[in-house]
């Protein structure tokens, strides 16, 4: 047998259009007159055949107009039937804003659907304020699912300025859009007061609607984000609203709102806010002694910073704070009075303050049975546990330590006390991990005097609270005594920070599994009295903190983060100024 080679010529079919497409420009051996509003185009049967699946039909055995010498298209513009017509000639489609929908619906009808693709790439990689309503008006027409999805994705990114300066487009947009966005887990500078107003514009625009359809409209509203003030008369602000089904939504939000100290566990997807989640950092400041009350709150994905509107009620230090709920709880700690950038009073609290980011407002719970600084605070199976710490005596003198341990019952809105440590302890870390609650290191000495470098004061001892023995144990020792040193829950393990007077500055990782800790890479910076939050995607973040420098205390300005896959450290971004002595906890917080 013979052999041979296939060889390939890539400008073959370049040029075979190009030369199709100069025998058109000419007129020359046309056999078909394509015509829609008075326009005719001269094209070729066979081309059109071969690249539309549309002209394939029309010229085939069976068709009426397989022979005809013209053939007119009324549902098309000429402008979309020229451009369709360049692109089957030569591979080109010329589009711009203006004429995409002419070309979009030329593509659809004639079934071009590589000419489909490409509108459909065109409109995804164009998207913005001003054309996002009508894009998705027009992918929800065509059919085009990740135009679509990219274009909802936007309408609800920029919800904000679309409601001050193109409320109208948000009046155009398509019903199964306008669901779409308003089941969006993120729309932001957006209050959902604001999203109710623009549904029920909507419906009044779009309707009168079937029940079916305005329910399923309106049941994506949050109501128990919307103040009760705005939903009592809501059942008379639209027919659409006194539907059973709405009704009773409403009925639930009104519940919630009427739920008191028990919000944090009543919470559900009606009372979930529409934001990322970000690392809040309460209390601390470039100078320890006076503690600020304004609360950053960090962007995770932008790694920036915004200074929340309402402010700490107190200034703080040696507090606690978590989150529960959605909820930012704030505990104990030490109330600090100034007077001119001075403190002139300290005093040992027990006060507790709720913070919630739906409202932006601020509100005193039950206080803690103990007064607490220097303590440790975490949340483990929905409740708020205070651990140990110190307290000043009744009757002045020194402060002495605490073995106590309190829990918040939100259900009940009180602290209950809870089985006390072995021993007492101050300075100590604590995480919840998988229902249980973990303290590391600390002191137990009751003297006024704190570890200094080489001795072993600080403990390295770790406490498990079992939650379900109801009991503390002991687990797996760190390898170091740490004391004022911070722990992190991630992924399924603990993370033991720095402290603050240690001589080295390993951190190590506690597999609960294997009951096993393991040194990691040091950080990038040996720091004390800094912030910490573990991230949902498993890194851990630190925020600011004190180091020593020729002899002298300096308060940075560092974020860094941890990444455990890599066992890697690296400063992410800066601080809008130097901070130290803050407490972090992770909440979604609006824009």
């Amino acid at each position: 047998m013979e052999s041979y080679s296939v060889l390939y010529s890539a400008s073959q079919r370049t040029e075979l259009l190009a030369r199709f497409q100069r025998l058109r420009l000419a007129g020359r051996m046309c056999d078909v007159v394509l015509e829609t509003k008075g326009v005719s185009f001269p094209c070729h049967r066979a081309l059109l055949a071969s690249s539309s699946d549309y002209f394939w039909a029309l010229f085939g055995e069976a068709a009426a107009e397989r022979l005809a010498p013209r053939v007119r298209l009324p549902a098309l513009t000429p402008v979309g039937l020229d451009v369709i017509l360049d692109f089957l000639y030569s591979g080109w489609l010329k589009v711009s804003a203006e004429t995409l929908p002419e070309v979009l619906e030329a593509a659809r009808y004639l079934q071009v659907e590589a000419a489909v693709s490409i509108c459909e790439r065109y409109m995804t990689d164009e998207l913005g304020a001003g054309n996002c309503c009508s894009y998705a008006n027009l992918a929800e027409r065509h059919a085009l699912p990740e135009a679509l999805e990219a274009a909802q994705e936007t309408v609800a990114w920029e919800m904000a300025t679309l409601l001050r300066e193109r409320r109208d487009h948000l009046l155009s947009l398509n019903l199964p859009s306008m669901m779409a966005v308003l089941e969006a887990e993120e729309i932001p500078a957006v209050k959902e007061a604001e999203l109710l107003k623009l549904a029920l514009e909507w419906l009044s625009e779009n309707g009168p609607l079937p029940l079916l359809q305005s329910n399923l409209l309106l049941s994506r509203l949050r109501f128990g984000l919307v103040a009760p003030g705005d939903l009592v008369p809501l059942s008379h602000a639209h027919t659409a609203t006194g539907t059973p089904l709405i009704r009773s939504q409403v009925t639930r939000a009104l519940e919630y709102h009427g739920a008191g100290s028990a919000k944090p566990i009543r919470q559900s997807k009606q009372s979930t806010l529409r934001a990322a989640d970000r690392v809040l950092l309460v209390g601390g400041g470039s100078n320890p002694d006076c503690p600020e009350r304004q609360v950053l709150a960090f962007h995770l994905k932008s790694r920036t910073f915004a200074t929340l509107t309402s402010c700490l009620p107190l200034g703080l230090r040696n507090h606690c704070v978590c989150s529960l709920g959605g909820f930012l709880f704030v505990v104990g700690g030490e109330l600090v009075s100034e007077d001119g950038g001075k403190a002139v009073s300290v005093e040992i609290s027990n006060q507790a303050w709720r913070y919630d980011p739906r409202f932006e407002c601020w509100l005193q719970v039950e206080s803690m049975l103990q007064r607490r600084t220097k303590f440790t605070c975490c949340v483990s199976d929905g409740a708020i546990y205070a651990i140990g710490g110190r307290r000043a005596p009744p009757h002045g003198g020194a402060p002495t330590t605490l073995a106590s341990v309190e829990f918040y019952d939100s259900e009940a809105g009180s602290w209950r006390r809870g089985a006390p440590m072995p021993g007492p302890l101050y300075g100590h870390a604590s995480a919840g991990l998988e229902g249980n609650v973990y303290v590391s290191g600390g002191l137990s000495d009751d003297p006024g005097t704190v570890p200094i470098p080489g001795q072993t004061q600080s403990r390295r001892e770790v406490l498990c609270w079992d939650r379900k023995a109801k009991l503390w144990r002991k687990v797996a020792a760190m390898s170091i005594g740490r004391f004022g040193h911070r722990m992190a829950s991630a992924r399924g393990y603990l993370y033991a920070l720095l402290g603050m007077y240690e001589a080295f500055a390993d951190i190590e990782r506690y597999d609960p599994l294997a009951d096993h800790w393991t040194t990691l890479r040091p950080p990038l910076v040996a720091s004390f009295g800094y912030g910490t939050a573990a991230t949902p995607t498993g890194s851990v973040l630190v925020f600011g903190g004190t180091k020593w420098s020729d002899g002298q205390q300096v308060v940075l300005k560092s974020v860094l983060e941890y990444e455990p896959k890599k066992d890697q450290w690296r400063e992410i971004c800066r601080l809008p100024r130097p901070l130290t002595d803050t407490e972090c906890a992770l909440l979604p917080v609006p824009d």
